[in-house]
């Protein structure tokens, strides 16, 4: 279907690409990866024809549509959310104009539809939509149209979570080859039969999903890092082999024949340093009294939609509530009554002692002043922090060089969310109220994200789709439906394992199916002997969590040090060059090469294990 080969392409003396090669099957669920700055929408960019190679080729088969979503939002134009949908603006090369059918419109209504869109929305003019819903309709086009391959560079960014859940399901029964750049974890592992990673000028293809992807990239860069080491060990005995008996009129000759022999190896290259985590600290809010915010006896309705009666709520110091449920059951609603954005029919909101509180909203962007660069507004938010730790902060965030001279004027909508994030991470509140972080965010940025709230010692409230992040943040869970509020004293998995979830992603929009909501009384509060009992089994499944995992770790020590042992005594029997003569120093090179990429990858457990002692 498509087929890049030997392609090079540079800007100047930067390097993105260097001789690469790629095929693309009919068949194919592809996910692009790489850091930012890497070249992935320069890939897209060159498979769209937009962008030439510098060398090598980039060929299609011959009459193979391809449709293309940007991941920024584009120009609304004129005419309805139909027009665009179904109308003449042509999204997919090889389509040709034409009068729409009545069979297509039928098909382009229910993928709208499946995007969110209400009946009433069809014949909106598109200059009352916003970014998010053009985006979405841009997307609706191309799923109708069903090109050969689909080129989707973040498509879950503009979309809830039930309509991310519905394209999620459509895709997978999705006929053409799709290629996607995605910071969505789950939404990669649920789609993709293969990876494409850009590292250091190159592509590398795995087999399977992302997950799997991470173990087969690990495993490849530890047998790369052996194998370098092993050659270097190798060398470095011939070459102290010449430099000792070199002189020497008995022994020359052999050592013109170590020379040689070094001469004759092919070079393994010496690996690349890998980028590393962005790490930083953030100033700590003052600390907050034991109870930081509570409801008591609240009513809230729009119109004649009741959302809350009788609604009681307490968060306490220090804890992480992931807030669950489906669309429209009153997540955002109950963090914009706790944040005091949304007044209530009845009831009492109470902030507790030295509280202070921050909302980070959808809106976030209204907050940032347009005329200031994106220094001057992040530091502004922290007069007393260090220049250089707010660029630190700003380079965790994609802010490199001279972005941060830049006005926040000319900012993407994407740019703009992650300043106003930095801001809120510069002076953070508290109690901390946030409403879908990770949006516009990448992988490595939601990794210095999970690292910074990792360090936060105040209360965290969040509503998120990501499940990554879910799962990295999250040690209770609080589940609403139908008015009602029921809490799972746990971290993500427990209340999946308790609710018995279907899947990570599904569980996120349930709407009752929980166990714990079936035996729920009707009274909105659980009663204190049923909390008690929640509580007990979540310390207990605790318990085996740690006694579970100081185990491994203790096992996996061990095995460290049997092989570093081993490795010690194989070391020593190389650099002797009686063993060169002997005739084993193959399956003594073969040995030491597997010791030492079981190491690397027992080192590597180790070190993960270190950092996820349970709580």
């Amino acid at each position: 279907m498509l087929t890049i080969a030997g392609a090079t392409k540079a800007f100047g003396p930067r390097v993105l690409f260097e001789e690469v090669s790629l095929q693309i099957n009919a068949s194919d669920r592809l996910g692009l990866v790489g850091p930012n700055g890497a070249g992935k929408s320069t890939l897209l960019a060159m498979m769209l024809g937009k962008c030439e190679p510098d060398s090598g080729t980039v060929v299609f088969e011959r009459g193979v549509r391809v449709g293309h979503l940007p991941q920024e939002s584009v120009p609304a134009g004129t005419g309805t959310v139909l027009d665009l949908a179904a109308g003449k603006n042509d999204l997919v090369e090889g389509h040709s104009e034409g009068e729409v059918d009545l069979g297509f419109e039928a098909r382009v209504k229910r993928i709208l539809s499946g995007l969110a869109f209400r009946e009433t929305d069809f014949d909106r003019p598109l200059r009352e939509m916003s970014g998010g819903w053009v985006m979405r309709a841009y997307l609706a086009r191309l799923l109708a149209q069903a090109p050969d391959l689909l080129l989707l560079d973040e498509p879950t960014n503009h979309l809830d979570l039930e309509s991310l859940i519905w394209l999620q399901d459509y895709l997978r029964n999705y006929r053409g080859a799709i290629l996607m750049i995605s910071h969505d974890r789950e939404f990669l592992n649920q789609l993709t039969t293969g990876i494409v990673a850009i590292k250091h000028r190159r592509l590398h293809r795995y087999r399977g999903n992302y997950d799997e992807y991470l173990v087969q990239s690990a495993a490849r860069d530890a047998q790369h890092l052996a194998a370098y080491k092993n050659q270097q060990k190798k060398i470095e005995a011939l070459q102290n082999f010449v430099d000792r008996f070199g002189a020497k009129a008995t022994k020359a000759s052999q050592a013109q024949n170590k020379l040689k022999q070094i001469e004759r190896m092919e070079k393994i290259e010496a690996p690349l340093r890998e980028d590393r985590k962005i790490r930083f600290r953030f100033p700590q809010p003052p600390r907050s009294g034991l109870k930081v915010v509570t409801l008591k006896d609240v009513h809230q309705a729009y119109g004649q939609h009741e959302v809350y009666r009788g609604l009681d709520f307490v968060a306490e110091r220090g804890q992480r509530i992931v807030l669950v449920g489906p669309n429209g059951a009153g997540k955002s609603t109950l963090l914009k009554i706790l944040a005091g954005v949304t007044p209530f029919q009845r009831g009492i909101r109470d902030v507790g002692l030295n509280t202070r509180l921050g909302y980070y909203s959808q809106y976030r962007i209204d907050t940032l002043t347009l005329a200031n660069s994106v220094l001057a507004e992040a530091s502004g938010a922290a007069p007393n922090v260090p220049e250089q730790t707010v660029r630190s902060i700003l380079g965790a965030f994609l802010f490199c060089g001279d972005d941060v001279f830049k006005p926040v004027s000319v900012l993407s909508g994407g740019e703009k969310s992650r300043l106003a994030l930095v801001k809120f991470l510069l002076d953070p509140p508290n109690l901390l109220l946030m409403d879908e972080p990770t949006t516009h965010l990448d992988m490595s940025s939601i990794d210095a994200l999970i690292g910074a709230l990792k360090q936060f010692e105040g209360t965290l409230i969040f509503i998120s789709h990501d499940v990554y992040f879910i799962r990295a943040m999250a040690t209770s869970v609080l589940h609403i439906a139908g008015g009602r509020l029921t809490p799972y004293a746990g971290d993500y998995q427990y209340y999946l394992d308790k609710s018995r979830a279907v899947s990570a992603r599904a569980a996120l929009t349930s709407g009752g199916g929980a166990v714990a909501v079936q035996d729920a009384p009707e009274e909105v509060r659980i009663s204190a002997k049923e909390r008690r009992r929640m509580e007990a089994e979540a310390r207990q499944a605790k318990a085996r969590e740690r006694k579970a995992h100081e185990e491994k770790v203790a096992a996996t020590e061990a095995e460290i040090l049997r092989l570093e042992e081993r490795q010690k005594e194989l070391t020593a029997q190389l650099e002797d060059p009686a063993t060169y003569a002997s005739g084993n120093v193959v399956t003594l090179n073969r040995e030491f090469l597997e010791i030492a990429g079981l190491l690397e990858r027992l080192n590597g457990e180790w070190a993960e294990l270190a950092e996820k002692v349970p709580s």
